[in-house]
């Protein structure tokens, strides 16, 4: 499991996507959000402007990111 440390109160999912690598580009964080590859807290999630807060598990290939402050 990766931490990836906010610098604002949230961040959006897909810039979360890039800030960690996990995908390439915007596009990409969009297709593979659209297509209901990432999950939040478990939960599939189709909307790239999701605000990720403090304590939130972002899931995608595989791999998962803790957010914390």
């Amino acid at each position: 499991m990766t931490e990836f440390r906010l610098k604002d109160e949230f961040i959006k999912l897909g810039q979360l996507l890039k800030a960690t690598g996990l995908v390439y580009s915007g596009v990409d964080a969009k297709m593979v959000i659209q297509d209901g590859e990432v999950k939040v807290d478990g939960e599939v999630e189709t909307r790239r402007g999701r605000k990720i807060y403090e304590g939130m598990l972002v899931e995608f290939d595989g791999e998962q990111v803790k957010v914390i402050k």
